[in-house]
């Protein structure tokens, strides 16, 4: 009987209790200012949300157009580099905005932001101390980026690496070397950068000559082999200048030629000059044997007659001693005769 009243009793409260959660389900549900602020609330979010979509939209159009009118008129690398900046900056942007709205969007669930704040402020100093290196490399890239310091495309050295840069980020540069190795930097250890890609550069090529060769001749030869290069090669901005004798010693003399060419185009300038002086070069030697050759056959000619004349000269004295020579061992037909009638004569007188 006992146990009977007390399940009786459990299961009275546990009805009770449940009628009383359906009341207070029921009495939420119908809670009209609740769900005003609840309406009220969900439009202050939409509408932060909007503003702030807002906001961006105007700010990234603001950078645009600065980046616009930063860049007329200027070459594809300075735009390359204003348009890095401009991404740059609409991320900053998007971040910060991004931020406030969600700080707002808690405030409006009634979260209490000042512990929040501070935390993620602890948070965010330990992390910078963690990562000291990285802050480094990001601050860097980023002045790397404003001041237009080198652009994707151009040929830097930083330290011992030389290369063509292919990639700015905030915390890596890569760079290709010439030989096909890539480099990947971080920004945080550039510290002095050589751009070989900002200003002309000025080929230097040195010319070794014989000393047997006459200075004019030789001057005379390299700047008719240099005419039109910079046509012939596009990275040669002007006619060479012929400086002359940079050095000289008891066998050779060396000729020093300059010439203004493209940013980076040091090295092809320096071969197009070589290459068109070494063929000028190959085609006056060919021109001196050639002439000497033929200075030689004419010698060889001259001679060969000379020997000729001297040849029928002695053939024409031995024939006039020849001649000498019978002409006194044999007499003559008439004094012949005269000495035959003289001795017929006597026989007579005897």
């Amino acid at each position: 009987m006992k146990e009977w009243i007390l399940a009786s009793a459990a299961t009275d409260e546990a009805v009770q209790e449940v009628v009383r959660f359906k009341d207070r389900l029921w009495n939420w549900a119908s809670n009209a200012d609740m769900w005003a602020n609840v309406l009220f609330s969900g439009l202050r979010i939409l509408v932060i949300f909007l503003v702030t979509r807002i906001i961006i939209k105007l700010v990234y159009s603001v950078i645009d157009r600065s980046m616009e009118r930063e860049t007329g008129g200027r070459s594809l690398a300075h735009s390359r580099r204003f348009s890095t900046v401009g991404g740059l900056l609409k991320n900053v942007v998007t971040v910060i905005c991004n931020f406030v709205m969600i700080m707002l969007i808690l405030a409006e669930f009634n979260f209490d932001l000042g512990p929040l704040i501070a935390g993620a402020g602890v948070i965010g100093l330990a992390i910078g101390f963690g990562a000291q290196s990285l802050v480094k490399d990001v601050i860097t890239g980023f002045f790397i980026i404003f001041e237009d310091q080198f652009a994707v495309g151009d040929v830097i050295q930083t330290g011992t690496f030389k290369g063509t840069v292919e990639m700015i980020g905030l915390r890596t540069t890569r760079l290709l070397s010439t030989t096909g190795e890539v480099h990947i930097i971080p920004n945080g250890t550039i510290i002095n950068v050589t751009n070989y890609s900002l200003a002309n550069a000025l080929a230097v090529v040195d010319v070794p000559v014989k000393m047997e060769r006459g200075l004019e001749a030789t001057l005379a030869l390299i700047g008719q082999a240099l005419k039109g290069i910079e046509e012939r090669n596009e990275s040669v901005l002007a006619y060479p200048n012929i400086l002359g004798i940079q050095s000289m010693s008891t066998s050779e003399y060396v000729i020093r030629v300059a010439a203004n060419c493209q940013p980076n185009a040091r090295d092809i300038a320096e071969r197009q000059i070589q290459a068109d002086i070494k063929q000028a070069l190959e085609h006056q030697a060919k021109l001196e044997a050639a002439e000497a050759e033929q200075k030689a056959r004419e010698q060889a000619a001259q001679e060969a007659e000379a020997a000729e004349k001297a040849r029928l000269a002695q053939e024409a004295e031995e024939g006039a001693e020849d001649q000498h020579t019978q002409g006194r061992a044999e007499p003559s037909p008439r004094r012949q005769i005269a000495v035959t009638r003289e001795e017929k004569g006597e026989e007579g007188e005897n």
